[in-house]
C-alpha cells in the first residue's frame, strides 16, 4: 500500500514550506522552533527531485487556502535544458502567483549557509561549495544524523548571521554568480510569527 495522499480538503490555511530534500527539511524545521516561525513542514513536502515534481506539488497545495514557498537548488537548470526550460516556465507560470515565492539557490541552498559567514558571489558548482562551506561549518555534511541536530543552525543564526546573509543576498540577486533567493521567504515568515 502507498503512503496517504494528502486531501486538499484536509489542507489547513497558513504557509507550506517545500524542497528538494532533508536539508532544506531540517533547515526550516530548525528555524522554525529556534524564531516561532508559523509555518508547515512536513517530510513528504521534501522529496521533490525534479522542477516538474515542484510544479505538481505547486498545483496540487493550490487547491487550498496556503502560502508556498519552494525552496529549491538551480544546479540542474544550468546545464540541463530541459531543467533550464522547466525552470523558465515555473518563473513564468508561479513567479507573480501571490501564494507562491521561489526561493532558488545556485548553486545550491550551501551558498546560502555559506553568505551567512562571508560575502561572495562567487561561481562555485555544487562539490567545491561544500568543501568551501566546511571552513566555516567544519563537520557539515548533509547526513540525517549531521542535520537533524540543530547545532548548526543555530550557529548559522548567532551573532546577527541571518539579517548578514540577507542582505547580502540581496545585493548577489542580479544572477551574474552564485546566488540566493532565500532572503525573499524571511519576511514572509518574520511577518507570520507564532506569537
Amino acid at each position: 500500500m502507498g503512503g496517504r495522499r494528502q486531501n486538499t480538503r484536509d489542507l489547513k490555511p497558513g504557509i507550506y514550506i517545500i524542497g528538494e530534500g532533508i536539508t532544506e527539511q531540517y533547515y526550516f524545521s530548525h528555524l522554525r522552533e529556534l524564531y516561532k516561525l508559523n509555518c508547515k513542514i512536513r517530510p513528504r513536502l521534501f522529496k521533490i527531485t525534479s522542477i516538474k515534481e515542484m510544479e505538481t506539488k505547486i498545483e496540487d497545495l493550490l487547491s487550498g487556502d496556503v502560502f508556498i514557498i519552494c525552496v529549491f537548488d538551480a544546479d540542474v537548470s544550468q546545464y540541463n535544458a530541459v531543467e533550464r526550460e522547466r525552470l523558465e516556465n515555473l518563473y513564468k507560470n508561479y513567479g507573480e502567483h501571490e501564494n507562491v515565492l521561489i526561493c532558488d539557490s545556485l548553486p545550491s541552498i550551501e551558498f546560502w549557509f555559506l553568505i551567512h559567514y562571508i560575502d561572495t558571489n562567487k561561481v562555485f558548482n555544487s562539490s567545491e561549495l561544500k568543501s568551501y562551506l566546511k571552513n566555516y561549518i567544519p563537520n557539515y555534511e548533509t547526513s540525517k544524523a549531521f542535520l537533524e541536530k540543530d547545532k548548526w543552525v543555530k550557529e548559522l543564526c548567532s551573532d546577527n548571521k541571518l539579517n548578514i546573509a540577507i542582505e547580502r543576498a540581496k545585493r548577489c540577486n542580479d544572477k551574474s554568480g552564485s546566488y540566493s533567493n532565500l532572503y525573499k521567504a524571511f519576511k514572509i515568515l518574520i511577518e507570520n510569527k507564532r506569537s
